[in-house]
């Protein structure tokens, strides 16, 4: 009984320093949350595989790297598409193509005229966001604040909006 009561004490002592890890891994405070409990519960239920004595820290931070690893990787894997179609035909369209759907109607070379003839500090966060990139993964490659990246990609797709808006 008394190595259950360290246990839990010491899981309890660490809930703040693992909130903080998990908000570097996330980056967002909702899921590092959820990747705390998630951790915290992996613990508990995994309580007799620790060894008493030994570096409590160390295993806390292992079991949370090793959760967060996973999620993303089936995150990844859900997200992946498998074009079964003959000549990859889904494959082949641009990401947002705009198949059967009204913004289709647009020119590509007319948004990309737009696009290009915006200034670089523009251009590069919206291009990446369109290719795919989160929020945070543009801030990070482009070394600005997040609010940055956003109120950029914002200001283009109102540019895009209104230089569309009679084009057809």
């Amino acid at each position: 009984m008394r190595t259950t009561s360290t246990f839990a004490q010491n899981l309890l002592g660490m809930q703040s320093e693992l909130h903080r890890f998990a908000l570097k891994l996330t980056a967002d405070t909702e899921e590092a949350n959820d990747l705390l409990q998630e951790t915290s519960l992996k613990a508990l239920d995994n309580e007799e595989k620790y060894t008493p004595d030994t570096n409590f820290k160390g295993w806390m931070y292992t079991i949370m790297r090793n959760i967060f690893i996973n999620n993303y990787r089936k995150t990844v894997r859900d997200q992946t598409f498998v074009d079964q179609t003959d000549n990859l035909y889904h494959l082949n369209l641009p990401q947002d193509s705009g198949f059967e759907s009204t913004e289709g109607n647009y020119d590509l070379k007319e948004i990309r005229r737009i696009v290009h003839a915006l200034p670089k500090e523009y251009r590069v966060p919206f291009s990446m966001y369109v290719s795919g990139f989160k929020y945070r993964e543009i801030a990070e490659k482009l070394a600005l604040p997040i609010g940055t990246v956003k109120s950029r990609i914002f200001f283009t797709r109102q540019r895009l909006q209104k230089d569309l808006k009679d084009f057809r």
